[in-house]
């Protein structure tokens, strides 16, 4: 009986394992740096980022006044939002091998610099970036997006 019960216990423990390991898998990419107030807003709950936060493809990223923050998603895309934004990424999706994928993200306020990663430059339909007024396609390897307090593009 005490062999089964610990043979029971194992089993989970490998399952519940493996269960992490699929959700890192699902991580879009990490927080490299933080200056001020970003928090990350994820089902209905909001936290802190830090430093080596994973992010996900459908986190919303506020940075508050006089701050900024700095993703790399796994396809090597750099993202960086300074003051006063809000950044949703919409869904994100990467195959390392291949290099298929999509990242569909938004920029509601503020400014976000970007510099393309793997994926656009294996599939340049596949990447995306939406302001309240526009829509982009990648086509270049860095750019910037500025949207106004009111939701307007400025640039």
């Amino acid at each position: 009986m005490r062999l089964q019960a610990i043979s029971y216990a194992l089993i989970l423990a490998c399952g519940c394992v493996a269960a992490g390991d699929a959700l890192a898998a699902d991580a879009a990419g990490v927080v490299k740096t933080v200056k001020g107030t970003v928090r990350v807003e994820r089902a209905g709950a909001s936290s802190g980022a830090a430093i080596g936060s994973e992010v996900y493809g459908s986190d919303r990223i506020v940075t508050g006044p006089e701050s900024s923050v700095g993703i790399t998603l796994r396809d090597d895309t750099q993202l960086s939002a300074g003051a006063n934004s809000i950044l949703e990424l919409n869904k994100f999706a990467f195959n390392t091998t291949t290099y298929d994928g999509v990242l569909d993200a938004s920029i509601k306020r503020g400014s976000l610099a970007v510099i393309s990663g793997k994926l656009a430059k294996a599939n340049p339909d596949a990447v995306r970036f939406s302001t309240p007024t526009t829509t982009l396609g990648v086509r270049g390897t860095a750019f910037i997006i500025e949207v106004g307090g009111n939701g307007e593009s400025a640039r």
